[in-house]
């Protein structure tokens, strides 16, 4: 067996664990800050919207030697907006630019002719209104708020009305810091962006739903024993699930750090980057959110039932009577067997003293 292997067995089994319920704090406090970083950057960066959402014009041209960047310096020089240009297999370019009218499209279109040294008849121009970009958006909202409202629904019959504020925080934590790193880096927005949200979300709760599985079973008949609190169960569900979920993530990550890092980074397909940073942040944010935040928010809100403060009342007696007498238990033992540099007594026959016959000699 491999050592994650058995790694994940000695978790499972509980024979070795890490107290992510006792350190909560710790982790609301991390994503709380960065939450709050990403908020911060999204109300002063704002996204960057694509063609589809804002409108504008996109020009394509027949083949050319310019490269890629000299082509971005062109349309920028051209039109004053940042540009998205992208080379095509054939040897063309395609160059988005948004928040673009007819004019400016004509004007733009003559002035990248005479940069290219072609003749405008040779570089294809075509409008983009902002209204099919407005649909989408709109739709997906209010399959995000559908989803939102089905999820909630759902985790409130099938596990408890807890579990189900704690998977919607997550949710809202996940999109957000989503959103907020798009806003920081400055990729595009696209309806591939808005795919790539909506699919992280199902990752995301599939996640958290293993661990809330795992703490449903434990925790059925807890105030019938005296061993466990309910943060310990959670605690344990956390561990025993904790391998299996790196597992995934990792799987699932590595495919889309293929798209982002290879072929929009190095291999320059810039279109990769809107669908596949989404997907790459939201995986990331939606493993961390299940095991650092949802868990011990549901612990958080279950310990302050009147029967689980009972309980957690009961258990912490138990183990303040058991470590009293195993201390108790100690101090004899030290006490029986006595100083440990004392000098042990001699052991033998006892000296007698012979009485008198009464007979003289």
């Amino acid at each position: 067996m491999s050592k994650l292997g058995n790694l994940g067995a000695r978790l499972h089994r509980g024979e070795i664990s890490y107290d992510f319920i006792g350190h909560r704090k710790i982790w609301y406090g991390i994503s709380i800050l960065i939450t709050i970083t990403a908020i911060v950057g999204l109300a002063v960066r704002g996204l960057n919207m694509g063609i589809d959402f804002q409108g504008g014009a996109v020009f394509t041209t027949e083949k050319t030697s310019v490269s890629v960047s000299q082509a971005e310096t062109y349309a920028e020089e051209a039109s004053g907006h940042p540009a998205v240009v992208q080379k095509l297999g054939n040897g063309t370019l395609r160059i988005q630019i948004a928040g673009m009218d007819t004019k400016q499209s004509d004007e733009i279109k003559n002035q990248l002719a005479e940069d290219f040294k072609v003749d405008p008849e040779k570089i294809a121009a075509d409008l983009v209104g902002p209204s099919w970009g407005d649909q989408i958006a709109n739709k997906a909202w209010q399959g995000l708020a559908i989803f939102m409202v089905l999820v909630v629904i759902y985790l409130a019959i099938a596990f408890e009305w807890r579990m189900a504020i704690a998977a919607l925080v997550a949710l809202i934590h996940d999109i957000t810091i989503t959103v907020g790193i798009y806003a920081l880096v400055g990729f595009e927005v696209t309806p591939g962006t808005v795919i790539g949200l909506l699919t992280i979300l199902g990752y995301s709760l599939y996640d958290t739903v293993v661990v809330f599985d795992s703490l449903k079973e434990q925790t059925k008949d807890i105030t019938k024993q005296t061993r466990w609190t309910y943060s310990d169960i959670a605690n344990r569900s956390i561990n025993g699930t904790l391998v299996r979920s790196i597992n995934t993530t990792v799987v699932a990550l590595l495919p889309v750090a293929g798209l982002l890092f290879i072929g929009g980074g190095f291999l320059g397909a810039g279109t990769l980057n809107d669908i596949s940073l989404s997907l790459f942040v939201g995986l990331a944010a939606g493993a961390y959110s299940s095991i650092f935040i949802a868990t011990p928010l549901v612990a958080d809100l279950k310990e302050r039932e009147p029967q689980m403060k009972a309980l957690k009342k009961r258990v912490l007696a138990k183990r303040a009577q058991a470590a009293a007498e195993e201390e108790l238990a100690e101090a004899r033992g030290e006490a029986a067997d006595g100083p440990a540099d004392a000098t042990p007594a001699v052991v033998g026959p006892r000296a007698t003293r012979r009485r008198p016959s009464g007979k003289r000699r």
